[in-house]
């Protein structure tokens, strides 16, 4: 997971536009589709130049840009749709947290993906940016990825409701995808929590406290991501609620109060999680405490049975002229014998009393 750091030393003008991210090494693409109830076309290979001929604003338009290295092409993306420089900077800066920003003619989404990584602990983000503008839905990703394949796939195939709606209503099943990548994320997260409980169990072994600390951190860190969306998504209602807003249609406002719902969801099993590995911890440190215990209980009793048989040699090995003892035939025998009785009697005893 990557944090916000700060450069001593770094200074950029504001408006300089430069891209933060880790996939440095991916081309920029466009990919545009055009599409109503009737039919939809798909364009690959073109120019910013072309989006004249290619953008029809009597349906929806669909402009995804994967990779952003290639400034040119954003500041030409941006001179085209009238986008500000800051917007852009915020787009490129991907140390932002997620946020709305909302104008009387665009709506402006930035938002992570998180998805977790196969045979790791860890978790890959990836920063998604939207903005609905004059009909047209820009979405701008650091990498190509199969987020969207099926949103792609039910607008090729008619599929569903989304070629009869505009727009907005594709910007709610984009941020929902976006959002089942959350539930994934956190349902891998409680199996390897479940895996953990169970070694906690059975095991002592530090490398399994280690393991708890990354997961609290992965879910502190899933919570930071999702609660920003959250208030983003209430906001939304917010602009409903004020009239004020013409990007989205009323109807569709409801679609992402769904949206807001699933993140209040999300937070609340977050939350129940973190409680479970603090149980999971304090498992840990009373199974620790309980296996000490144990070792210094056997201990306490070996050196119970030892005290009286140190006592016995101690006499014994008195350099006194006058014990008759040292002179008996089988003395040596004797007091052998003897050490023995009170070795097994203190261990019947211990045994008796149950204390081990």
């Amino acid at each position: 997971m990557r944090k916000i750091k700060y450069r001593k030393g770094r200074k950029l003008h504001p408006y300089k536009l430069e891209y933060t991210g880790i996939h440095k090494d991916k081309e920029s693409e466009m990919q545009l589709f055009v599409y109503d109830n009737l039919d939809v076309e798909e364009y690959e290979d073109f120019e910013v130049a072309d989006l004249n001929k290619l953008i029809i604003g009597k349906k929806s338009n669909w402009l995804n840009i994967h990779g952003l290295n290639n400034i040119g092409l954003l500041q030409a993306i941006g001179g085209y749709f009238d986008i500000d420089t800051f917007m852009l900077a915020d787009i490129l800066n991907t140390n932002r947290r997620t946020k709305l920003e909302e104008t009387p003619v665009s709506l402006f989404f930035n938002i992570k993906s998180l998805l977790p990584v196969e045979d790791s602990d860890n978790i890959k983000v990836e920063q998604i940016s939207f903005l609905l503008k004059d009909g047209v839905l820009l979405s701008f990703q650091e990498k190509r990825s199969d987020f969207f394949t099926h949103i792609r796939e039910r607008i090729r195939t008619h599929s569903g409701i989304v070629r009869a709606k505009k727009a907005d209503y594709l910007l709610y099943i984009l941020l929902d995808s976006i959002m089942e990548n959350f539930y994934v994320t956190l349902e891998n997260e409680e199996d390897k929590i479940e895996e953990l409980i169970n070694q906690t169990k059975k095991s002592t072994d530090p490398v399994i406290l280690e393991r708890i600390e990354k997961h609290r951190d992965n879910l502190n860190f899933l919570k930071r991501s999702i609660i920003p969306l959250r208030d983003s998504l209430y906001e939304i209602k917010s602009i409903k609620d004020d009239n004020v807003f013409n990007v989205m249609e009323i109807e569709n406002f409801s679609f992402f109060a769904r949206l807001h719902q699933k993140s209040l969801e999300l937070l609340e099993q977050i939350e129940s999680d973190m409680g479970l590995l603090e149980s999971a911890s304090n498992f840990f440190f009373s199974a620790q405490t309980h296996k000490m215990n144990e070792i210094m209980k056997t201990l306490t009793i070996v050196s119970a049975i030892f005290i009286p048989l140190t006592f016995i040699v101690g006499v014994y090995g008195m350099n006194f002229d006058n014990m008759p003892e040292l002179r008996y035939h089988n003395g040596y025998y004797i007091v052998v014998g003897i050490m023995f009785l009170i070795s097994v009697g203190m261990v019947l005893y211990f045994k008796r009393r149950r204390w081990f």
